[in-house]
């Protein structure tokens, strides 16, 4: 088509027309003004046909077919012919264009639909137009014309909103600029004559004059933080050393009015664990005034003339006076929440452990769940915003969040996020206080009060000269307590259930368990001494089997328990399930945990005697086979009997050679309850364990027993803690049982492996059978307990 003008046969003549120069697009289409509501419609439907070198007249009756219309460069808009003119003929008459306008049911349907769902898929345009007597493409085209309508609504309000901003900005800049200008004095408000100072120079004396009234600010609170005045650095930075943070220089001593002397030591600043030092800008002065009020009230509530405590009329349990509290202390984290209730307990004792070792253990967050293995669920330090005054302690501040537990399936695993702050207030004499937080470090707020907040907690702890120290232990929290089930209402409430009783009894007992460890090995009758080797891996293989039982009776986030629902079953009995895959020390497969707590008109000591004794375990252990239970070795881990590690053969000592299986099983109680906990074991396995062998890999599901008092007077505060574990001879003591208001609270948990395939799907019969050893072992301790009753 290089020629100026090209020849179209029509009808046998030849009309000869002069050429417009084809566009690289063709797209025709006419549009009247009353259907402008479906332009965009149509626009869109349309396709763009690309026009090569050889075009084809022809194409254009085909493009006429399918709705569209000519438009050359000298046509007609009203479409008419006309032999005057030169005027392309078209070989087809040309098929006038049909719009639809959507009614308003179609309209207000689609706006609907496009509340809910602004991108439809496939199924869903199909569906609409159905529906609304539409085209799929129809539909298809609205709501994209819809979304782009939208969005430029979208923009032009922020359009506005960023020209208002703007123009806001300009009057402030113009203020800004003006002030400047002027510049007046802050003392008598007249104008101040700068001589040859520039503005730059003013600028930077007024950051200057901000900056002394921070660091002055800043002096105050550290002196509440360190414990001694604290002065401003008078001396300039080096340049070589820029810092965004403020150093304190305090003596190595600085507490308790001791000689200043020696070199001063930097508090470092403030960074998180793993970053190298690598400083985050926050405000971290909110968190450290949180931190010193906390401190101060431990200390006031830790006074032994303190009036806000009540001593109870039995002369043994302190309760808080929220009256004297409130007119003591402000709230330091906010008001409580709507719906909870406080709880609060003071206990004091002596621990075999000095100041320095508690210290550690408590900033250290794998230490001190250690230390107290039935209580803390899983603990982690998320922040460190000092890491203390030189080597020590002394001024430690730390960001933790902790899941706290009773072992019961009725009590929920409480999660809490605190602020944890160390400080030495003299020679051996230690503070350690808790306190919940509700905003992060980055100023966001967190989600920490979900069904409990710490208020000032912790301990005070003051070294003997024999290694020993004095502990006054301080529980102060908030909790939601309709999450709780009623029967443990009453334990919660005394303050036996996460109170400062059962932290300082679990310290006692674990710190007597470390020192009887450490002592020389122990020998047992008619067996050989154990080498340390293997005493240490058998302990390792019973504190395993010991958090296994936590982790299943509590479900808390160290195992990835599914709780089942299951009708038949009641709300008392909890029951999980979860796949065990390459996990050591697990067998692989399903396993599936149930577990439940019921009330026991006996006292918890002599239930616990009761279960631990090897010549009563016929009458509810399904695994004894009817036969007796002979202790082949057990290791101490107390002064009490009752605190042991123990092997047992099933069947007496005639069948160890012949049995396959031994039992292994730990026991331990004090003065807030016990623990019995034991798992059938390959005894190939249990003797490698014994030689030294590595424990890790042993294969176990534990169950067993945890016994409380049930939280009524003369259960716990004032009440027998003889914990003597002498066998009961006939089962439970009939003075035990006297009222209904002296009871104990009985937790039965069992771990079972329903299918050896971890993929395996679980069936009915599965938590039936477990459900129904449950109901066997519970029926058969309290027919135990009614025959002794009925004897005694």
């Amino acid at each position: 088509m290089d020629n100026q003008y090209e020849r179209f046969p029509m009808d046998e003549r030849v009309l000869v027309e002069e050429k417009v120069p084809v566009q690289p697009l063709v797209q025709v289409k006419r549009v009247p003004v009353e259907e402008l509501d479906s332009v965009e419609e149509r626009d869109s439907a349309e396709e763009i046909f690309p026009v090569e070198g050889n075009y084809d007249p022809s194409v254009m009756g085909r493009i006429n077919e399918d709705g569209y219309e000519n438009m050359s460069g000298s046509g007609n808009l009203d479409g008419g012919l006309e032999d005057e003119q030169e005027t392309l003929v078209l070989e087809r008459p040309i098929k006038k264009l049909k719009y639809h306008r959507h009614t308003p049911e179609q309209i207000n349907e689609l706006e609907t639909c496009f509340k809910e769902c602004p991108h439809p898929d496939e199924k869903q345009r199909l569906e609409l137009s159905r529906k609304l007597n539409l085209e799929p493409r129809q539909v298809k085209f609205w709501f994209q014309n819809r979304r782009t309508q939208m969005k430029n609504q979208l923009e032009r309000h922020e359009n506005i909103m960023l020209r208002q901003e703007n123009d806001k900005l300009r009057v402030e800049n113009v203020a800004i600029k003006e002030a400047v200008r002027n510049p007046t004095c802050n003392q008598c408000g007249s104008v101040a004559m700068l001589g040859n100072i520039t503005i730059e120079e003013n600028q930077l004396r007024i950051e200057n004059a901000q900056l002394r009234e921070e660091l002055s600010r800043i002096c105050g609170l550290a002196e509440k933080f360190l414990g001694r005045p604290v002065t401003p650095l008078r001396s300039p930075l080096a340049p070589q050393r820029p810092s965004s943070n403020l150093e304190f220089e305090v003596s190595r001593y600085a507490f308790s009015g001791l000689s200043l002397g020696g070199n001063p030591l930097p508090m470092g600043p403030l960074t998180r664990p793993g970053m190298m030092a690598v400083e985050k800008p926050f405000n971290s002065s909110m968190f450290v005034e949180l931190a010193v009020t906390a401190m101060d009230e431990l200390l006031r509530l830790a006074q032994a003339d303190s009036p806000v405590w009540m001593t109870s009329l039995d002369g043994g349990k302190e309760t808080l006076n929220p009256v004297e509290y409130m007119r003591a202390f402000s709230p330091c984290i906010g008001l409580k929440p709507s719906g909870f209730v406080s709880e609060a307990s003071r206990e004091t004792g002596i621990v075999m452990i000095n100041s320095l070792a508690l210290v550690e253990t408590l900033m250290d967050e794998t230490r001190w769940a250690q230390m107290f293995p039935c209580m803390i669920a899983k603990a982690s330090i998320t922040d460190v915003l000092s890491s203390g005054i030189g080597r020590t302690r002394h001024g430690a501040l730390q960001l933790m969040h902790a899941e706290f537990q009773v072992l019961s399936p009725l009590v929920p695993v409480r999660q809490v996020k605190f602020l944890r702050f160390c400080k030495q207030h003299g020679e051996g004499l230690w503070a350690v206080v808790d306190v919940s937080i509700d905003t992060d470090l980055d100023g966001a707020s967190i989600n920490s009060f979900v069904n409990c907040r710490r208020l000032p907690s912790g301990c005070v702890v003051q070294d003997f000269s024999n290694g020993y120290s004095r502990v006054t232990w301080i529980e102060h929290s908030e909790y939601d307590e309709s999450a709780v089930h009623y029967l443990y209402r009453s334990l919660l409430s005394s303050g036996l259930g996460f109170g400062a009783l059962r932290w300082l009894a679990t310290l006692q007992r674990q710190c007597e368990n470390i020192a009887i460890l450490l002592s020389s090995p122990i020998t047992c009758e008619d067996h050989p001494v154990l080498p340390p080797t293997g005493r240490r891996s058998l302990l390792q293989l019973a504190n395993r089997m010991k958090d296994n039982f936590c982790a299943g009776v509590c479900a808390s986030t160290v195992r990835m328990w599914n709780k089942l629902h299951v009708a038949s079953l009641g709300d008392d009995i909890k029951v999980m399930t979860r796949k065990s895959l390459d996990i050591p020390g697990e067998p692989p497969g399903v396993i599936l945990c149930a577990a439940t707590s019921v009330w026991m008109p006996v006292m918890h000591q002599q239930l616990f005697s009761f279960l631990r004794d090897e010549r009563q375990r016929t009458k509810w252990d399904v695994l004894s086979n009817g036969g007796p239970m002979q202790e082949m070795i057990h290791i101490p881990k107390g002064q009490s009997s009752s605190n042991r590690v123990s092997i047992f053969c099933p069947n007496g000592p005639r069948n160890q050679n012949e049995s396959s299986m031994l039992i292994l099983q730990e026991t331990w109680a004090d003065a807030s309850g016990g623990l019995i906990v034991y798992a059938p074991l390959d005894i190939v396995s249990l003797r490698a364990v014994m030689a030294g062998g590595d424990s890790s890999f042993v294969a176990l599901l534990p169950s067993g027993f945890t016994i409380v008092p049930d939280g009524s007077s003369g259960s716990g505060y004032g009440g027998s803690n003889d914990w003597s574990g002498r066998p009961a001879t006939g089962g439970c003591s009939s003075s035990s049982s006297s009222s209904k208001g002296s009871g104990s609270l009985l937790t039965v948990a069992f771990q079972i492996l329903v299918n050896g395939l971890p993929m395996a799907k679980l069936n009915v019969e599965s938590v039936e059978t477990v459900n129904s050893l449950l109901s066997c072992t519970i029926d058969k301790i309290k027919s135990a307990i009614s025959s002794a009753q009925r004897v005694g």
